[in-house]
Protein backbone atom coordinates (compact mmCIF):
# COMPACT_ATOMS: atom_id res chain seq x y z
CA UNK A 1 0.00 0.00 0.00
CA UNK A 2 1.45 3.16 -1.00
CA UNK A 3 2.49 5.97 1.58
CA UNK A 4 2.57 9.50 1.39
CA UNK A 5 5.69 11.23 0.42
CA UNK A 6 5.65 14.16 2.38
CA UNK A 7 4.01 15.11 5.23
CA UNK A 8 0.56 17.48 5.03
CA UNK A 9 0.87 20.52 6.87
CA UNK A 10 -1.54 21.27 10.07
CA UNK A 11 -3.44 23.51 7.97
CA UNK A 12 -4.37 21.33 5.55
CA UNK A 13 -5.09 18.63 8.37
CA UNK A 14 -7.57 21.33 10.01
CA UNK A 15 -9.14 22.63 6.64
CA UNK A 16 -10.69 18.70 6.46
CA UNK A 17 -11.35 18.81 9.85
CA UNK A 18 -13.58 22.03 9.71
CA UNK A 19 -17.01 19.95 9.49
CA UNK A 20 -16.38 17.72 12.01
CA UNK A 21 -18.65 19.32 14.92
CA UNK A 22 -21.27 18.58 17.25
CA UNK A 23 -24.54 19.27 16.88
CA UNK A 24 -27.15 20.24 19.19
CA UNK A 25 -30.35 18.05 19.82
CA UNK A 26 -33.35 19.01 18.13
CA UNK A 27 -35.95 19.43 20.84
CA UNK A 28 -39.78 19.73 20.99
CA UNK A 29 -42.63 20.56 23.44
CA UNK A 30 -44.00 17.29 25.15
CA UNK A 31 -47.75 17.60 23.85
CA UNK A 32 -48.95 16.09 27.46
CA UNK A 33 -46.89 18.15 30.27
CA UNK A 34 -44.95 20.94 27.94
CA UNK A 35 -41.39 19.57 28.59
CA UNK A 36 -39.05 20.43 26.44
CA UNK A 37 -38.06 16.69 25.06
CA UNK A 38 -35.62 15.34 22.00
CA UNK A 39 -37.80 14.17 18.96
CA UNK A 40 -38.42 10.44 19.32
CA UNK A 41 -38.23 10.01 22.92
CA UNK A 42 -40.67 9.04 25.63
CA UNK A 43 -40.70 12.53 28.43
CA UNK A 44 -38.58 12.21 31.60
CA UNK A 45 -40.84 14.41 33.11
CA UNK A 46 -44.65 13.01 32.61
CA UNK A 47 -43.37 9.71 30.90
CA UNK A 48 -45.85 9.82 27.95
CA UNK A 49 -44.55 9.02 23.91
CA UNK A 50 -47.17 10.20 20.99
CA UNK A 51 -49.58 11.08 23.72
CA UNK A 52 -49.72 7.63 25.56
CA UNK A 53 -48.73 6.67 28.70
CA UNK A 54 -45.39 4.71 28.02
CA UNK A 55 -43.35 4.48 31.75
CA UNK A 56 -44.70 5.16 34.63
CA UNK A 57 -43.63 7.14 37.08
CA UNK A 58 -43.40 6.98 40.87
CA UNK A 59 -44.51 10.48 41.95
CA UNK A 60 -43.59 9.39 45.81
CA UNK A 61 -40.24 11.31 47.01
Amino acid sequence: MPNPKRRHSAQRRDKRRTHYKAKAPSLTVCSNCGAAIQLHKVCSECGYYRGKLVVEKNTNK
